[in-house]
């Protein structure tokens, strides 16, 4: 078969190897609801779920994914890994209604030798005592090569022994593991390949570890050499750096290296949110295929490529994985960055509006790094009903707040071409503000009207990085009136929607018309 027809089987060992990661432990139920997902959405051709004789917990997790594997036709695709321990391993998963035992033997001689204190032939027997044993029983065997990567380095003979020995016992697949991480593509390719074309009957499995961030590319390297399976896990879960990102495997023997699979890229993202749920492992948000950003396009040169012809667009479209792209809205946007968030909103401004939003944005981008789709709304809210007036304008502000403390502000700020400094203290920071900026106001003979009502709110779904969009009405004798502020910072808000109303106030009072004054 060619390179470019075969079908590369995909197993997954999250629920084995990844829950390895230090800090992760699902629960029974997790372990059930992740199984089912890899199997009946993904649709990865294997999953490897639990290590024989951990727990009962991790028994009980193992009976109910196979009950339902049964069930739904997935049996013989759900695996435990097993020890060379005669029947202890092999009684423990047919226990739970098992199929399949990935034993796991020492896949170099240093292992064999130093942690066993057995030799080639001896520790030989021991596995295939096992095997038998778990044929018996009704089991399919498949045998992991344990830290084989360096084994096949510094006793070649060893592992040839080892396999010689185990090549005719019926074993499904040999899994060879870089179980440290050590190898580099090259290496992966010249050492699998050996493999295949020594023992050209045989199933390899490549198991890969990122330790050197080279799991990936080290996945193309052994595909190339003619392994047809590779292990993976969501998220990169593992021990030390992790294993190879199902993720990124799957998207580059597709796009790559043109090779057949099974999955469904459409519930990657799915299932990448679950494992980072269940496992409290959070993914970075610049994680190919699933992170938070990949789709995401800051700059606004990159935004108006794609407006004027889809200039910055891969075959990694968001589409492909049930997602859609986004222009980050910040200081480095653009018109077209801003014309792209306003047709996903329905919005249409004019182009005068259009400048004065992308002015605030930009302002807004120098205290917050981007600015969500969810975040316009309030932006346009607030510049659209700003006037230009500039009678006070705020130069400096520092607040200082504590637990069971006073709050205490020390400002800067021009009115009318003229600068003052003014300190206040008030049970919190907005409180404290409006006796600093009371005290300045005073010069002018003027008396904030009093509060009538404050809000704040966020965007719906917002994250704690949200805007923050502050309406304040203000009780001014003959009238109420709102202003509205808009900033990261929830007291800054409060600030720029009273001095959004000092500012009307003090251009009313040069126009000569009557205000409302506090009482």
């Amino acid at each position: 078969m060619s390179l470019d027809s075969r079908h590369i089987q995909l197993m997954d060992t999250t629920l084995r190897d990844g829950e390895q990661t230090q800090g992760v432990a699902f629960t029974p139920t997790e372990k059930v609801s992740i199984a089912k997902a890899l199997l009946q959405f993904l649709r990865v051709d294997r999953i490897e779920v639990a290590s024989a004789r951990v727990s009962e917990g991790e028994r009980e997790a193992v009976s109910e994914i196979n009950q339902w594997a049964r069930q739904e036709g997935f049996a013989d695709r759900v695996e435990v890994l097993g020890f060379v321990d005669h029947t202890r391993s092999v009684d423990w998963i047919k226990s739970t209604g098992g199929k399949v035992i990935n034993l796991l033997a020492k896949g170099s001689e240093k292992h064999c030798r130093e942690q066993l204190g057995k030799t080639l032939e001896q520790h030989s027997a021991d596995v295939l005592q096992t095997i038998t044993y778990a044929h018996e029983q009704g089991l399919k065997v498949n045998i992991y090569l344990e830290d084989w990567s360096n084994g096949y380095q510094d006793s070649r003979d060893y592992v040839y022994g080892l396999v010689d020995r185990l090549q005719h016992s019926r074993v499904s697949h040999f899994m060879l593991p870089d179980t440290l991480g050590v190898m580099a593509p090259d290496e992966v390719f010249a050492s699998l390949n050996d493999m295949c074309q020594r023992y050209p009957e045989l199933q390899f499995d490549f198991h890969p570890h990122n330790d050197y961030g080279l799991a990936t590319a080290n996945v193309m390297a052994a595909v190339r050499a003619g392994v047809r399976a590779v292990h993976c896990t969501i998220n990169c879960l593992g021990e030390r750096a992790g294993n190879a990102s199902l993720a990124e495997v799957a998207v580059v023997l597709r796009d790559k290296m043109g090779m057949q699979l099974a999955i469904d890229e459409s519930h990657l993202v799915r299932i990448s949110n679950m494992v980072e749920n269940f496992s409290g492992k959070r993914i970075a948000d610049n994680a190919p295929i699933v992170g938070a950003d990949v789709f995401t396009q800051t700059a606004g040169i990159h935004a108006d490529g794609d407006q004027k012809g889809g200039l910055y667009k891969t075959r990694l479209g968001p589409e492909r994985f049930s997602r859609t792209r986004s222009y980050a809205l910040g200081k480095m946007s653009g018109k077209a960055s801003l014309k792209k968030n306003l047709e996903q909103l329905e919005v249409n401004l004019s182009e005068e509006d259009q400048k004065k939003v992308l002015a605030r944005i930009v302002s807004l981008g120098d205290s917050k790094q981007t600015i969500t789709t969810d975040d316009l709304p309030f932006i346009i809210a607030d510049v659209l009903e700003s006037k230009s007036y500039q009678h006070i304008k705020l130069l400096a502000c520092s607040i200082n707040s504590g637990l069971d403390l006073q709050s205490t502000v020390s400002l800067r700020v021009k009115v009318r071409g003229d600068k003052h400094q003014a300190t206040g203290a008030g049970s919190g920071g907005f409180d404290a503000f409006i006796d600093a900026i009371s005290k300045v106001m005073a010069k002018y003979d003027f008396t904030l009207p009093k509060l009538a009502d404050f809000e704040i709110r966020i965007p719906k779904g917002g994250h704690a990085s949200a805007l923050t969009e502050s309406v304040i009405t203000w009780d001014c004798g003959n009238e109420l009136r709102k202003t509205r502020g808009v900033h990261v910072n929830q007291v800054f808000a409060g600030i720029l929607a009273t001095l959004k109303l000092i500012n009307i106030q003090l251009h009313e009072m040069e126009c000569g018309q009557t205000i409302g004054k506090a009482k």
